[in-house]
């Protein structure tokens, strides 16, 4: 007599996940907050509110993946930093609105549960959430046998945070002759990854062991999974301290893409391209694969990560607190009276300048 069909049977292996969950544990303690209430584990997770702190408190909610960066992780079965990726796309979106994120959960679906490598993808995402501040409060890991292939996964988070009602950021906010003050990138950050891997991997006949020589000797695979900076209490304090009225988080869309995205009705704003030179993998990017600078600057940060908007008189005040924070930034351009347009103006510093 044949034996009766089992969920391991077609490929699940339950106790691979409880395996897992024990594995990640430590990392995800990491992460607590005075307010959370309970462990790893349960159906739910439960944070409770501080309204001493939020007395008009408002929600805000974000949620995002990483693209196909995880295919550069998969490739170098690298899985360890492609979770702070994951929380800087998440928390970055909550602060633009000047909301502390509170808490992510996370969702991995993969072929093939391995608990190692599970629990060294949430380390990462603890890692992330230490950086910004938040909890980790829970996730689900979801095995897919037979529609992904065993080392295949992908990620994807949600996150919470809350702002108090009278300190919501955004456009009402700017006025004409405000300065942008822009935050640099760590290099890629988590876009344009499926425009890299075309012109560098597949049409460029790079391998992610090489080590082009615009990038000093880092190998290809070590750029391309640099970890995305994490800039959420950075702007929190801009916001508390120096009266930032506004935030563009510079994702998908490049620079011009996501200010306007903060600027109001009658508003402008002026970009010096000359105030900063993207950096060597953009290079690398445009010169193998003959990208347009148009291209280049719908498609990626080049080397902008995020920008605040700060009145003029403030700046100073706002540079200094980045520089003592370890951020690297600058005034880059102002607001002007226009229709909700961005200006990119001049030419790149170094030797972007030639970009065309």
């Amino acid at each position: 007599m044949s034996e009766g069909s089992s969920y391991a049977g077609a490929g699940v292996d339950i106790e691979a996940g409880d395996r897992a969950v024990e594995l990640m544990k430590s990392a995800v303690g990491r992460t607590s907050r005075p307010e959370l209430m309970g462990g790893l584990g349960g159906f739910a997770g439960l944070f409770r509110l501080d309204v001493t702190r939020f007395p008009q408190p408002v929600l805000a909610s974000s949620t995002d993946g990483v693209g196909t960066k995880l295919v550069i992780a998969q490739a170098l079965d690298r899985h360890d930093t492609i979770g702070i990726d994951l929380v800087a796309m998440v928390v970055d979106d909550l602060v633009v609105v000047g909301a502390e994120p509170l808490f992510l959960t996370d969702y991995i679906a993969t072929g093939k549960v391995v608990p190692e490598r599970i629990a060294t993808i949430v380390g990462g995402i603890a890692e992330g959430c230490v950086r910004a501040g938040c909890a980790l409060v829970g996730g689900e890991t979801a095995e897919h046998p037979g529609v992904m292939e065993p080392d295949e996964y992908d990620i994807s988070g949600t996150g919470v945070g809350v702002v108090n009602a009278d300190g919501v950021l955004g456009p009402d906010r700017i006025r004409a002759g405000d300065v942008l003050i822009g935050m640099a990138s760590s290099g890629l950050h988590s876009n344009g990854y499926s425009l890299v891997r075309h012109v560098l991997l597949e049409r460029g006949g790079l391998s992610l062991a090489d080590r082009p020589d615009v990038l000093g000797g880092r190998t290809l695979g070590d750029e391309l999974l640099e970890p995305t900076r994490i800039y959420a209490r950075d702007c929190l304090l801009l916001a508390a301290e120096c009266g930032a009225s506004a935030f563009a988080h510079v994702t998908g869309g490049g620079l011009a893409g996501n200010l306007v995205r903060v600027l109001p009705d009658g508003m402008a704003a002026e970009v010096d391209r000359a105030t900063w030179e993207p950096q060597a993998v953009f290079e690398l990017v445009r010169a193998t694969g003959g990208v347009s600078r148009a291209e280049l600057e719908r498609t990626f940060n080049l080397g902008v990560g995020m920008v605040a908007v700060v009145p003029a008189d403030r700046s100073a005040g706002a540079l200094d607190l980045l520089a003592d924070r370890g951020v690297p930034a600058w005034e880059m351009g102002r607001t002007a009276p226009g229709n909700r347009d961005v200006r990119l103006v001049g030419d790149y510093a170094g030797p972007a300048a030639a970009w065309r």
